[in-house]
């Protein structure tokens, strides 16, 4: 007998979207199940036999996954489709890739470095859920000179948006009166969060790059900026 899933666990290993992004498509009626459209959770299929389609697009298990390390440049909209986006970084992957994989996560148009794009919707999850706690690490140069007190702060959790971010690790590689060039650990991800503790602490970002997540080093890779290379699970998360 065919082990049974959640709808939403199987289009995230199918690549269709994370787990999250997939329970949103299922909310918003735009996933059916033999022909029947679904909007709760819950639902478990049987990936084998049930005939599962995405907005009309019949998907199946992907027999390989996938792990690509993106180097993005700024000027670069992670997503797969935007009207108003001159250039997402699909346009940087080779077209086959635009409807199997997904990026993991988001950078921000203004921020470059490493981005994971996959067809793991399990290594996604983990990835994007606080509660795994693999970090993010960040070169940032700030305006202004930071001081002792904003390291602290940046440390110990900014309230932004009605919430407080976790603890961070901090370490200042360069200061003047004009700058400060340091990196950031984070565990968490929300959407342009480096940007928004920095303004907390009263220095705008001037520059942002994402130089590792979990054990996977952009530096270590040896690709230039726009460009990519496929990965081994171990390479992002090394226990496995």
């Amino acid at each position: 007998m065919n082990k049974k899933e959640r709808l939403q666990k199987f289009l995230a290993r199918a690549g269709v979207a994370s787990r999250r992004k997939a329970e949103t498509l299922i909310q918003d009626g735009l996933v059916s199940v033999n022909g029947k459209t679904v909007t709760e959770m819950g639902v478990k299929i049987d990936p084998f036999s049930d005939k599962v389609t995405v907005k009309g697009e019949p998907i199946r298990m992907q027999e390989k996954l996938v792990y690509i390390a993106l180097n993005k440049p700024k000027g670069y909209i992670t997503t797969r489709e935007d009207k108003y986006a001159e250039k997402t970084v699909y346009d940087l992957l080779p077209p086959e890739y635009k409807n199997i994989l997904h990026p993991v996560g988001r950078l921000d148009k203004d921020t470059a470095g490493l981005l994971i794009i996959t067809n793991d919707g399990d290594l996604t999850f983990e990835l994007t859920h606080p509660r795994f706690g693999h970090e993010k690490e960040y070169e940032v140069s700030c305006e202004g000179k930071l001081g002792k007190a904003e390291i602290k702060r940046l440390e110990n959790g900014i309230d932004i948006e009605d919430r407080v971010t976790a603890k961070a690790k901090v370490k200042v590689i360069k200061t003047d009166n004009k700058s400060t060039t340091l990196i950031i650990i984070i565990k968490e991800g929300a959407k342009r969060q480096i940007r928004y503790m920095f303004e907390a602490v009263g220095h705008p970002v001037l520059n942002l790059r994402r130089i590792r997540e979990a054990d996977l080093k952009i530096d270590d890779l040896g690709i230039e900026e726009g460009e990519y290379l496929e990965v081994a699970l171990k390479q992002i998360i090394n226990n496995r």
